[in-house]
């Protein structure tokens, strides 16, 4: 029977549940106000226990999930997904946020090759109107 008391570092458990690459990367989040429990914000060393509610904000996505398990040790990703349950609207606007980068990203081609003499001159001649 699992010890209702225990807890593991905020920071160690981030990064055992392979969250961030590093402890440092994570100790890094939390002191920077990007991890969250219960809608507050944390210190690396505050105690997770399990059904503990996280916050987690990664780049450009945001995760919210609910500690299963605590585990001190980084292990294997298969591992390491028994941790944590992502809820599933979070998982749904991650998604939609990745399509919607993506879809951005398809919109744009760099050019092939430099600008010549008169394509510089062009971009000069905008860079004038845009400044008067």
């Amino acid at each position: 029977m699992p010890d209702e008391t225990a807890s593991v570092r905020l920071d160690l458990w981030l990064w055992a549940a392979r969250f961030f690459k590093t402890r440092a990367l994570a100790k890094q989040a939390i002191d920077t106000g990007k991890v969250e429990i219960g809608g507050q914000r944390a210190k690396p060393a505050r105690g997770v226990r399990v059904g503990d509610a996280l916050q987690v904000m990664r780049l450009d996505e945001r995760f919210e999930i609910e500690v299963l398990a605590l585990r001190d040790v980084r292990g294997p990703a298969s591992i390491a997904q028994t941790l944590y349950r992502e809820s599933e609207t979070s998982r749904l606007a991650r998604e939609q946020a990745r399509a919607q980068r993506a879809a951005e990203r398809a919109g744009y081609h760099p050019p092939d090759t430099k600008p010549d003499k008169r394509a510089r001159r062009l971009i000069r001649a905008l860079g004038d109107i845009d400044a008067s």
